[in-house]
This record gives structure tokens, C-alpha cells and sequence, in this order.
């Protein structure tokens, strides 16, 4: 069942994900204070990557680059907004960033799992 369950989890957190990157870009479900971002900055870049890598990402597709990429975006948006705050987590707000990080770094190592788009182009290559 393990396959499997890596599938659901990326699938259930990638689309939590994409969230993020909605209310960033487009002011939904929950409008932010500022109704819009410019995506030449670092908030529009995230919602960029957060948007399209968390599509790629629930796919399924080129899992291992996309998390990898959403990693990094995670480990960033944690230690400059998060970690300058306090240094435990819970403080500053920013166990959902870290928590993130490293959910997206083991998807780089395990791939997406057995329900992907990764693992159709795979049967469909042999």
C-alpha cells in the first residue's frame, strides 16, 4: 500500500498547496490585505511556484525536480520570513513552512508514487 499512500500524500498536499499560491495570485478563497501581487516579487514569484509547481506537483509530474524546486522555495520563505522572528518554529509562525520543506524534500528522494503521471510515462516508455 505504500505506493499508493505516497500518491494520496502528495496529491492531498500539493493541492493544500496550491492554496498558498490562489490567494497569492488570485485573491481566492481568501482575499489577502493587499488585492494584488506583482509577480516581478518575491511574494509573486511564490505564488508562481506554489500555483503551477503545486499543479505539477498534484499530477504528479516531474515530481522529483518539482519538490525538489518546492523544497527550496519552502526552506527559503522559511528562514527569511520565519526564522529572523524567534527561533522556535511555533513562535514565528513558520512549522507550516518547514513542515513543507521537508515533505517536498522526501517527495524529490521517493518520486510520486504509483497513482503520477511519472509512473504512467513510465509503464508507457516500456
Amino acid at each position: 500500500m505504500a505506493p499508493f499512500l505516497l500518491s494520496v500524500l502528495r496529491a492531498v498536499s500539493a493541492f493544500l498547496f496550491i492554496a498558498h499560491g490562489t490567494q497569492k495570485l488570485l485573491a481566492w478563497p481568501v482575499n489577502q490585505p493587499r488585492n494584488s501581487v506583482d509577480l516581478m516579487s518575491l511574494s509573486g514569484a511564490a505564488g508562481m511556484l506554489e500555483l503551477f509547481g503545486g499543479a505539477m506537483l498534484f499530477f504528479g509530474l516531474f515530481t522529483r525536480p518539482v519538490a525538489l524546486v518546492l523544497s527550496g522555495e519552502m526552506a527559503v520563505a522559511y528562514f527569511l520570513r520565519h526564522a529572523p522572528r524567534n527561533f522556535w518554529p511555533i513562535l514565528n509562525g513558520g512549522e507550516l513552512a518547514a513542515l513543507y520543506c521537508f515533505l517536498f524534500l522526501y517527495f524529490a528522494a521517493a518520486g510520486g508514487g504509483a497513482w503520477s503521471l511519472d509512473a504512467l510515462m513510465r509503464t508507457r516508455r516500456r
